[in-house]
């Protein structure tokens, strides 16, 4: 095969990733929902791409939605083994005192944490939330520096946690769409645990206590997430619902009621169910073309994407999409896998929609001394007539 033109003309049709979207502007839609509240997101899960925001990087204060990142830690605490579900964790007397939403716990006894699990994300518990951040990390504020730094590498830039429950703090702060990327990561870092979110309600100790989440007795295709609610933050809900096997994530922040805040989110809902669609083209590590290699052991490395290639389009769109890739057709070993070899561009039209890199699905050494000059000279003349 030609190296140039493989390198250089190869077409694939592919889908849309995570970058902002823009499409022909003869595609047609209503303009989204004006909602009551103070800040509001909505997000395609499979892409990230948000569809609907308004004041969506505005730093509030969101109340219980700060639970999301302590049952979140908990959750990675467990898979990663530091901790156990079976873990009997003792109550202390500031867990005990603490007021706001309970698990009503006691103080001295023993909880496990799969039972103060169920009590952060469905009772709200704000002692629960301090028993398991002290199991985890030895005191709240401790937990709180584990909080940050997980905001920091989901990209959460504008979160700043102060505790593990949401007590109103001038420093504890966070935001719609930092809230809309956490729920990303808990729906689909652990799906096991993510179960937990949908659970109607939880008896602990003789008392039953509702999720807050009206949206699961209101919608069936709810499936998720937290409620939160403080005099200063308003009522504030962060929720997830999958239809024909699209997931949306909607956080609004400071509406004035319960019923508020379950009716203007699934406004969000309703509306980008009804004109947006998303769809993964090719998944991370997929090989998609093979690029050659000069001087190295193997003449070949395979080229593929380092995340899910997914698009998210006004209705109508995914099929007008086509892509050209492009390789190097200079690739010299030593290449590491993950190293950057070449590029998508994904157009609609003439216009690109979208540009990701090709990455190196493996490792290439150095070949010999004899591959090494014989590919020098080869590669002199491939420059003279290219």
């Amino acid at each position: 095969m030609n190296i140039t033109s493989f390198a250089q003309r190869a077409f694939l049709f592919l889908g849309l990733l995570t970058a902002p979207l823009a499409w022909s502007s003869q595609q047609v839609i209503p303009a989204p929902p004006q909602l009551a509240a103070t800040s509001y997101v909505l997000m395609d899960a499979a892409s990230g791409q948000v569809l609907v925001e308004n004041n969506g990087d505005q730093r509030l204060p969101p109340a219980s939605l700060t639970k999301l990142m302590t049952a979140y830690i908990a959750t990675l605490e467990i898979n990663r083994g530091q901790i156990k579900e079976s873990d009997m964790v003792r109550v202390s007397e500031k867990a005990w005192r603490k007021g706001g939403s309970k698990m009503f716990i006691e103080v001295g006894k023993e909880v496990s944490v799969d039972d103060l699990l169920h009590g952060i994300i469905i009772q709200s518990g704000n002692d629960a939330s301090i028993a398991i951040a002290e199991h985890i990390a030895g005191s709240e504020d401790a937990f709180a520096d584990m909080m940050n730094t997980h905001a920091q590498r989901l990209g959460m830039s504008n979160t700043h946690f102060m505790n593990s429950t949401g007590w109103p703090d001038p420093e504890h702060y966070s935001s719609a769409h930092d809230m809309a990327k956490l729920a990303r990561a808990i729906i689909y870092e652990d799906q096991a645990h993510y179960a937990i979110y949908k659970q109607k309600e939880f008896l602990w100790n003789g008392i039953k206590q509702p999720n807050r989440n009206l949206l699961l007795w209101r919608d069936n295709t709810v499936d998720g997430l937290k409620t939160g609610h403080t005099e200063e933050a308003g009522y504030c809900l962060v929720a997830s619902a999958v239809r024909d096997g699209q997931r949306l994530i909607a956080a609004v922040f400071g509406t004035v009621s319960e019923q508020a805040r379950a009716a203007e989110v699934q406004k969000l809902l309703t509306y980008g169910f009804r004109f947006f669609e998303s769809r993964t083209f090719y998944q991370k590590g997929a090989e998609l073309a093979q690029a050659t290699v000069w001087k190295g052991a193997a003449s070949q490395v395979k080229a593929g994407l380092a995340e899910d290639l997914t698009m998210t389009m006004p209705k109508g769109q995914l099929e007008k999409l086509q892509a050209s890739m492009t390789l190097n057709p200079q690739l010299v070993a030593p290449i590491q896998q993950g190293d950057v070899i070449g590029k998508v561009e994904v157009k609609l039209g003439d216009e690109v929609v979208r540009s990701t890199d090709l990455v190196a699905l493996q490792s290439v050494e150095e070949g010999g001394l004899l591959r090494r000059l014989w590919d020098s000279i080869r590669l002199f003349f491939f420059g003279l007539f290219n």
